[in-house]
């Protein structure tokens, strides 16, 4: 039988689809989906399941596989073996663990498994990180008709599926595993820019994922390098036009980590600068999306942080300004039906605004 790549479905006799032998499903599973329900319309049969990449990987949905790990849901990072059972789960995942999760034998020691490891990292290769050769091809046409595969449809999709297995893997505290994968998507997303240049979109990427690359070094207590990433992300940001709320957003969220991690430092001037400079942004963009509720919020937010900073510095009054000024914010927001949502985090920032101001009356 000849060899076929593991990650792509093999041509059965019954399948008539234009796809090549050995070639992966992925980059034909639409069209092939949908002239396949074309035809079962037209000639009335029921529907059938479309193709799907047999680990699990099909174009619309991610599923645990055997190159995931089943502790923290993401792909395996640092493959390690169990002995005697030979389950394989991520290292840090795993030594967390005296008995194997799935069998329940008793894990006698761990072992790498560098083979195993070396084909999730093709699989990332291949099929999640965006193919930046393709752009430098010497043929236009050619490259012309790659950049519109791979830069408008799939490497969005891809990108987004690299943060989605970062957050899996940091939610189960796998950090490293969630830093190695945001690195990829950054260094893709940086390929990008480099390549269309800094559009809205790119730009507002990327500063999210330095951001999340922050909370990674801030979750194991690296403050230092989660201040630079978080820099980072606010000095690329800050070039960009205030009236994007996606950037805008994605730009104080940066300033206020940065202030936080400087407050509980113990530098509370510094903190208040960052703060502040946050608070600069969200009134700007304001001044552009009057009416979007959510920036009401995040203004009434910001002012809050300001003043429990100017309050620790020993500057009463004008924290007390700047906590009234919130609450009046709150107080005289009024949310339209769609945003209900909201009404939980108005009420909740209106009752921390008031408690800070009855705790200076009690005083």
């Amino acid at each position: 039988m000849t060899p076929v790549c593991p990650f792509v479905k093999a041509s059965r006799p019954d399948d008539g689809s234009p796809r090549k032998p050995g070639e992966c499903p992925i980059k034909h599973g639409a069209e092939h989906e949908g002239g396949g329900k074309a035809k079962k319309e037209s000639s009335g049969e029921s529907a059938t399941v479309s193709p799907k990449c047999p680990f699990g990987y099909d174009s619309q949905t991610f599923k645990l596989g055997p190159l995931s790990c089943m502790i923290c849901q993401a792909l395996l990072f640092d493959c390690s073996k169990c002995v005697p059972c030979s389950h394989v789960y991520c290292k840090v995942c795993i030594s967390r663990f005296k008995d194997c999760p799935l069998c329940g034998a008793d894990v006698e020691k761990i072992e790498a498994d560098t083979d195993l490891q070396s084909v999730v990292d093709r699989f990332i290769d291949g099929h999640a990180r965006i193919k930046r050769s393709h752009v430098d091809m010497d043929k236009e046409g050619e490259a012309g008709e790659n950049k519109k595969v791979i830069y408008e449809d799939v490497s969005l999709e891809r990108g987004a599926f690299l943060v989605q297995q970062a957050m899996r893997a940091f939610r189960a505290q796998n950090v490293e595993s969630a830093k190695s994968r945001l690195s990829l998507c950054a260094e893709d997303i940086r390929g990008r820019i480099e390549t269309v240049g800094n559009t809205s979109e790119l730009c507002s990427q990327l500063g999210a994922v330095l951001g999340m690359l922050g909370d990674c070094c801030r979750a194991v207590g690296d403050a230092g390098s989660a201040v630079t990433y978080f820099e980072e992300s606010v000095e690329f940001l800050s070039k960009l036009s205030a009236a994007d709320l996606e950037i805008t957003h994605t730009h104080s969220v940066s300033l206020n980590k940065i202030g936080d991690l400087k407050y509980y430092d113990g530098d509370l001037e510094a903190a208040r600068s960052y703060y502040m400079r946050s608070l600069n942004v969200r009134r700007d963009a304001i001044k552009h999306h009057p009416s979007v509720s959510s920036q009401t919020l995040d203004v009434a937010v910001s002012l809050a942080k300001v003043a429990d900073a100017d309050r620790s510095i020993g500057n009463e009054d004008a924290a007390l300004d700047r906590f009234h000024e919130a609450i009046k914010l709150l107080e005289s927001l009024t949310l339209k039906p769609e945003e209900a949502g909201l009404e939980q985090r108005r009420l909740s920032v209106l009752k921390f605004l008031k408690n800070q101001l009855a705790e200076k009356q009690s005083d």
